[in-house]
């Protein structure tokens, strides 16, 4: 009988674009086709990475930091994974020493083994002076190191050896397919035509050392008790969008809703579906509703169903995709406009700079909720905000909240398990944002 707890590294690299997703998915999706259990977790805010590495392991993926999920929050998922899985893979988030918190400081907060990715394409001896610098830095505990887009073997062993004492747990060569790119980041799994085939062609490319795998000792963070959730919603039934134009959904709050007492109900708007019949409140998560205004517009079951709603006084939620889909139009980067249900008055307008990125959090009447927010569109409106979010660390005014009716929305994206009452309080019948 093997030793409790699962082996365990994060996976992190000196910056983006080095390939820390497609190393992570290459290895969940190995050790996944090789019977083995595998649990994949996301270091900070993300929606589009998760879903690809959800794809890739079979697991939800759920997100991990110190600041937003809350230090015992992420102990009790990585205790839970260790538990359920042989293998514990955390993609880290842009640099590993990048943030505040860091990739970095999550991995040193529970002892997680650092597994450094570098795009060797354009070096090869230098790479041993990189990945020293990733370990002595902070420092971190290094587990290895994965040498990605590796011409050949002999390039291989000229990054093996300038690595000293740290070992080359493996290489990945060049992709013939690359993961392609989207405005917000990758595309969503469902835009890619033969994802399965890329991802084991991933994992077919990963040369893995065993011997150096099997060394990494099986590891069991302790944790107490998560603290129970009031159901403060039961008896409710929450109205959720989800679809390619509202996908940017965690699944750490549709679990919050349902342990709330919520009964969730999941409907379509670029379907045509309209508001499910009984709701007694509507979430409208972010996505790309840019990308399908032309649908949107002509969905005028879901747009009478909506308006309906706002008229009758039902709380509505909208996030960021979800409030552009309710403005009163979306002009996309083409420069196409679309009329849209006009709950909020206002027109969005997409544009090819970032306009919102970052951890913040929004007042509510139950306490601070904690969350993040990264846009390109821009809303011009007539609408005064009830409050602003402030961002994390600086504590600078950061995004506006509107109040249209029952309408409460926001380009700030809740993380709700940051805290559930102020969760709730945003689907009761008076929205609870504090001024």
């Amino acid at each position: 009988m093997g030793l409790p707890g699962a082996r365990m590294v994060m996976v992190a690299a000196i910056a983006s674009g080095q390939g820390k997703t497609s190393v992570t998915a290459a290895l969940a999706r190995k050790f996944r086709r090789e019977g083995q259990r595998v649990r994949v977790f996301k270091c900070g805010p993300d929606f589009i990475d998760p879903m690809l590495l959800e794809r890739a392991s079979g697991e939800k993926v759920h997100s991990l930091d110190l600041w937003m999920v809350g230090p015992e929050a992420c102990r009790q998922r990585l205790a839970q994974a260790a538990l359920d899985a042989d293998v514990v893979l955390v993609e880290g988030v842009m640099g590993l020493y990048d943030g505040n918190p860091s990739a970095a400081d999550l991995a040193r907060t529970f002892d997680i083994p650092v597994l450094a990715v570098i795009d060797a394409s354009a070096m090869a001896q230098t790479a041993g002076a990189v990945v020293m610098g990733l370990r002595d830095y902070g420092p971190v505990q290094l587990a290895g190191v994965v040498a990605n887009r590796i011409a050949s073997e002999g390039h291989a062993r000229m990054v093996a050896a300038s690595l000293r004492d740290i070992p080359l747990l493996a290489t990945l060569p060049k992709q013939a397919q690359r993961l392609p790119e989207r405005h917000l980041g990758l595309v969503t799994p469902d835009d890619v035509d033969g994802l399965d085939a890329m991802l084991d062609a991933l994992a077919d490319g990963l040369q893995l050392d065993r011997q150096a795998w099997d060394a990494l000792a099986p590891r069991m963070p302790a944790s107490v008790p998560a603290e129970p959730i009031a159901p403060l919603l039961a008896g409710k039934t929450v109205a959720v969008a989800r679809d390619a134009a509202f996908c940017f959904l965690y699944p750490a709050n549709v679990d919050v809703l349902h342990a709330l007492g919520a009964e969730l109900r999941f409907f379509s708007p670029l379907a045509d579906e309209p508001v499910p019949d009984g709701a007694n409140a509507v979430y409208l998560p972010g996505g790309y509703p840019e990308l399908h205004g032309a649908t949107l517009a002509r969905a005028a079951r879901w747009q009478e169903s909506i308006r309906a709603l706002h008229r009758a006084g039902t709380p509505i939620v909208a996030e960021c995709g979800g409030m552009m889909a309710v403005c009163e139009s979306i002009t996309d980067k083409e420069g196409l406009t679309w009329p849209m249900p006009a709950l909020l008055p206002g027109r969005v307008r997409m544009q090819a700079r970032l306009a919102g990125l970052g951890p913040q959090a929004m007042p509510t009447a139950a306490g601070e909720l904690r969350g993040h927010t990264f846009h390109y569109s821009l809303l011009d409106t007539p609408a005064e905000p009830v409050a602003w979010t402030t961002k994390h660390p600086s504590g600078v005014e950061g995004e506006a909240v509107y109040r249209a009716g029952s309408l409460t929305a926001s380009y700030f994206h809740g993380f709700f398990a940051s805290n559930p009452a102020a969760a709730a309080s945003l689907f009761a019948a008076a929205p609870g944002v504090a001024p």
